[in-house]
């Protein structure tokens, strides 16, 4: 059976053109050819796929020297083979040591298939050999640019914990003083702006841990195309009337497990960056679709196991990126806004989201051409959770109940208690775990409630709450936390059925949630 090949020649002499192709055809190739004599023909011929170039070294007004050139430009690693008359020695040195492959004298045919032969092997391994180096030099990109976004990541995760404990103690105190004050008094609005600032450095806060991927979540089993439905309504408000809004949502799309609040501030993030891109309008779609990503997307891109997904797609038709925008777009604080217009938050923040529901987010970008950024969530093959938005209980009663603290921070200790005795409580706190077992041996009367922080000098919540409910078989445990996921997880505390608030918290949360757990150890048997 013939090969095939594609052969480019630059040849002015088509009785010579015929010689060459004859002694393919006797090598066992089918040759599909197209003859050139002059550059701007040769320019033409490049736009076309060849697997190899035969030239003549002169011809009356173009030759090998000038072809080659050409082909080296254009074409990069493309078999070039001088076939010619006598032309000297040195003329032959000179086109090999310009880039040719080989030359060969038109009265030694016999040397071509063999040239060929050679060259088209070299070339493919040549090929190969680049396409493995750029393969690797992507892997070492990707992997630098996770190891930096790691690093940021835990930097952001070591201090969010000091963060924490000093905005619960400035919004608490906040707080605590609004509730004391007439709405005309002057100090009033000073602490509402007090407040509201200290909010926002919590969002920010929050935003810094899921970059970091140590923001504690709550998974369910989702559907992406009811989340994206439910917001559709929003979304069209948050971009102007000059842009397109459209949906286009798989009608058999699989699930994902993932926190729905962060579900949702991914697409709202994306939209908002999508929206960003297109200040004279344009079009933004948001697609969904299943996903296999297979063996060979896997070795192209180092942190993707292969396996079944579910895709959702933000697509903008706005001003695009270069790769070296797109080369920094998930760091925190990138932005490409002006000053004063968002944080450069918002996509590093998808990124950590996504990163710690085990998905994979790739953007794809043309300058000019608008943008799209698509983000792969594990498929689960388990049913979609129905939410369930329960009522608070309002069997507990404040006053009518005791609760241990056990906070190693005074300022924080001392807040929690003034909070909750204000409410009516019967308050007891402990400054370290050990303390606070002591309590729980000597105190005559009921507990109800163990509030314990997670990370205490002596002995830690969890330990603690072992022992006490060990001694106190009724009492209800909230545990609290300034700390990331990952530190509560690995000391085993947001595994299985708890209870945990993160710090900082509201006082209307915390007391909604104290009300809620004591309601909960009330109306067992």
């Amino acid at each position: 059976m013939k090969r095939t090949i594609r052969v480019l020649l630059i040849e002015d002499s088509e009785t010579d053109a015929e010689l060459l192709l004859r002694e393919l055809r006797r090598g066992g190739y089918e040759p599909s050819h197209h003859r050139v004599q002059a550059a701007p023909e040769l320019h033409e011929a490049l736009k076309e796929s060849w697997d190899l170039v035969v030239s003549d070294y002169s011809m009356p007004a173009f030759g090998a020297p000038a072809a080659l050139e050409i082909v080296k430009h254009r074409a990069r690693d493309l078999p070039f083979i001088v076939v010619s008359g006598s032309i000297g020695e040195d003329r032959a040195v000179g086109v090999l040591k310009a880039g040719a492959h080989d030359f060969i004298s038109k009265e030694n045919l016999s040397r071509l298939l063999p040239a060929i032969e050679r060259e088209m092997r070299d070339a493919a391994e040549r090929r190969a050999r680049k396409a493995a180096e750029d393969s690797l030099r992507n892997a070492e990109d990707q992997l630098r640019q996770s190891q930096k976004l790691e690093a940021i990541g835990q930097l952001a995760g070591g201090v969010a914990h000091d963060f924490n404990n000093l905005l619960t103690i400035i919004n608490g105190r906040c707080q605590l003083a609004i509730e004391r004050l007439a709405a005309e008094d002057p100090l009033f609005t000073e602490l509402e702006l007090i407040l509201k600032t200290g909010e926002r450095a919590a969002a920010l806060t929050r935003q810094l841990l899921a970059f970091s991927r140590k923001q504690i979540l709550a998974p369910r089993t989702l559907n992406l195309n009811s989340i994206v439905s439910e917001m559709q309504r929003m979304l069209s408000r948050l971009i102007s009337e000059d842009i397109e809004l459209l949906t286009v949502l798989e009608p058999l799309l699989g699930a994902i497990k993932a926190d729905p609040s962060q579900v949702e501030q991914v697409i709202m993030n994306l939209v908002v960056n999508a929206r960003d891109a297109m200040p004279q309008g344009g079009r933004l779609t948001i697609e969904t679709r299943n996903a296999e990503l297979d063996d060979a997307y896997a070795r192209s891109h180092p942190s993707v196991k292969p396996g079944a997904y579910v895709m959702i797609a933000v697509a903008d038709t706005g001003v695009g990126m270069d790769e070296a925008t797109q080369a920094k777009i998930f760091d925190p604080f990138f932005t490409t806004k002006e000053l004063g217009r968002g944080t450069g938050l918002g996509l590093s923040t998808v990124y950590g989201i996504v990163r710690q529901s085990e998905g994979h987010i790739w953007v794809y970008s043309v300058p000019g051409q608008g943008s799209v950024l698509k983000v792969y969530f594990p498929r689960v093959y388990s049913a979609v959770d129905t939410v369930v938005k329960a009522e608070l209980a309002k069997t507990a009663e404040a006053g009518k109940a005791t609760i241990l603290v056990a906070e190693d921070e005074q300022a924080i200790r001392d807040l929690i208690r003034e909070i909750l005795t204000v409410r009516g409580y019967t308050v007891l706190t402990a400054s370290d775990g050990e303390e606070a077992f002591r309590l729980a041996q000597t105190h005559s009367g009921t507990i109800d409630l163990l509030m314990a922080d997670v990370v205490m000098p002596k002995l830690s919540g969890k330990d603690l709450a072992a022992r006490v409910v060990a001694l106190r078989p009724e009492i209800q445990t909230l545990y609290m936390s300034g700390f990331s996921d990952d530190t509560l997880t690995n000391r085993g505390v947001l595994s299985g059925d708890v209870e945990f608030i993160e710090k900082p918290f509201t006082l209307d949360t915390l007391t909604d949630r104290v009300k809620s757990i004591l309601a909960k150890g009330k109306s067992k048997p």
